[in-house]
């Protein structure tokens, strides 16, 4: 059965609310709509006639957001592009995925370098919204199939080869009814976006906005001055952050509270150290860890806004209608149990575009492998542990990368660390880390060793400390373990 598209039906519902705000101004629902509309009839005069998704290499500002809801307009699925990738990476995406149309913004050289290397791909320069004339008739995407694509995001490649995740109408409608349902009443106020909106956890509030009406304030980039007047000043309900961000947020204001306004605050994209969590709620920062990826469409566990005062988050809770298994060798693990997490819900994604064999790897009997290894304790919360392939196995002993690292980043020297394996010729792998030190701070290995020989035993305790200025990340704030023996 057919259902009107969420863009129109909210612009029909509230025309006059606050649909996007900026630095440049704020877009009305009635305005995106219009803008949207005459974006979607730029697609369907310049796509070819394919099933291909059609990518976008833009920003994060409002003119992005209008494409998004462009493009669905036409009847195509989106595939938003990871602005940081080099010409190589686009363009094995692009190949992967068959893509025939490319829009980008005027600037990006990177659009004629495409071309080149593609020649069945149109690269077009996107035109200004607002000078593109009004659809004469009806358009393509003015209904839509719940089980038809909404959009292609290629997974963050920290295990390996990045594929493209098939998100559904009803995958990313099911995630938002089922954070809702979750987090309360903020969901449907005023958001500040600080991820990458190419990422799924921000895709994910650009659609919450038009289905539950509230407003998002954009920025184009995580900048923790930015963010923490947006805070005071802007009324923000809810935003989404990683560690790292957090802890860059709670180092610029210096102690400072949290704003009255702010009601949720979702903690995700890595595990988060247990001091940084403790540091946020004592300034009143409503933290809410959760738990997801992007073949899930975001949240698959959250914690439920914590109670005033509280000292430590909330437990992360499977969502309404999301089942959450602990697997090994496909035999379900008692409670208390580490093993691979599988989930099975309305969020799962459909497959991996044009990877039939990678889909099948991934989803066995309905059930998505996620390769992160995790344990249900006897209330069935989730407690993640680490990805299965960043697990370090010491002389016999399995070492959680993150476990280590949440005891470092305890040290008032350590403002950032990160634990991978080194090859071993007795051990297999020895533990080692790569430390960032704070501002002015004088630590040195010696004294990370005697801090950890309380805290750790001794197999899971670095065996060398490297000190460095900055740890490798993903364009979403994650942690690339993986490239980190590479800066020794």
């Amino acid at each position: 059965m057919k259902r009107r598209n969420w863009l129109l039906q909210r612009a029909d519902e509230t025309p006059e609310a606050a649909a996007l705000e900026s630095d440049a101004g704020a877009w009305t629902f009635a305005t995106l709509a219009d803008r949207s509309r005459r974006g979607c009839a730029y697609v369907v005069s310049a796509a070819p006639p394919t099933d291909a998704p059609v990518a976008l290499l833009m920003t994060g500002d409002a003119e992005f957001a209008a494409w998004l809801h462009a493009v669905a307009l036409a009847g195509r699925a989106v595939l938003p592009l990871n602005t940081r990738l080099t010409t190589d990476e686009i363009h094995a995406q692009l190949a992967a995925a068959r893509v025939r149309l490319l829009l980008g913004e005027a600037s990006d050289g990177r659009l004629d370098a495409l071309a080149r290397r593609a020649p069945g791909l149109q690269t077009r320069a996107a035109p200004s919204l607002a000078s593109l004339p009004p659809p004469a008739g009806s358009l393509p995407g003015e209904t839509f199939d719940a089980k038809a694509t909404l959009a292609v995001l290629f997974t963050s490649g920290t295990t390996g080869r990045a594929k493209g995740a098939c998100l559904s109408w009803r995958n990313f409608e099911a995630s938002a009814t089922a954070a809702a349902a979750t987090l309360g009443p903020a969901v449907a106020g005023r958001w500040l976006a600080c991820m990458p909106l190419f990422h799924v956890g921000g895709l994910s509030i650009l659609i919450r906005s038009v289905l539950f009406g509230g407003s998002v304030r954009l920025q184009p980039r995580f900048d923790a001055g930015a963010v923490s007047d947006a805070l005071d000043t802007d009324a923000i309900a809810g935003l989404s952050l990683v560690p790292t961000m957090l802890s860059r947020l709670l180092d610029h204001r210096a102690g400072r509270p949290a704003p009255a306004s702010l009601r949720v605050l979702l903690l995700g994209g890595a595990a988060a150290a247990p001091e940084l969590v403790r540091r946020a709620l004592e300034a009143g920062f409503p933290v809410c860890p959760t738990y997801g990826l992007t073949e899930a469409t975001s949240q698959v566990a959250t914690a439920p806004p914590p109670r005033p005062g509280a000292h430590a988050a909330s437990l992360m809770r499977a969502l309404p209608g999301v089942e959450i298994r602990i697997v090994a060798d496909d035999r379900d693990l008692a409670a208390e149990s580490a093993g691979e997490i599988a989930v099975r819900g309305p969020n799962v994604m459909r497959g991996y575009l044009n990877d039939a064999p990678a889909t099948a790897r991934a989803l066995r009997g309905g059930w998505l492998r996620t390769g992160d290894i995790g344990y249900l304790d006897q209330d069935g919360a989730l407690h993640v542990l680490d990805r299965r392939d960043d697990l370090i196995v010491s002389g016999g002993e399995n070492v959680y990368p993150a476990e280590v690292e949440a005891v470092l980043h305890e040290h008032p020297a350590v403002s950032e660390v990160g634990v991978a394996g080194v090859p071993d010729k007795d051990l297999g792998a020895r533990v080692a880390a790569w430390v960032v030190r704070k501002p002015g701070a004088a630590v040195d290995g010696p004294a990370l060793e005697h801090f950890c020989r309380e805290r750790l035993a001794g197999f899971k305790r670095p065996r060398e400390f490297h000190f460095v200025d900055i740890l490798p990340r993903t364009s979403g704030g994650k942690l690339q373990r993986r490239n980190l023996v590479n800066m020794t």
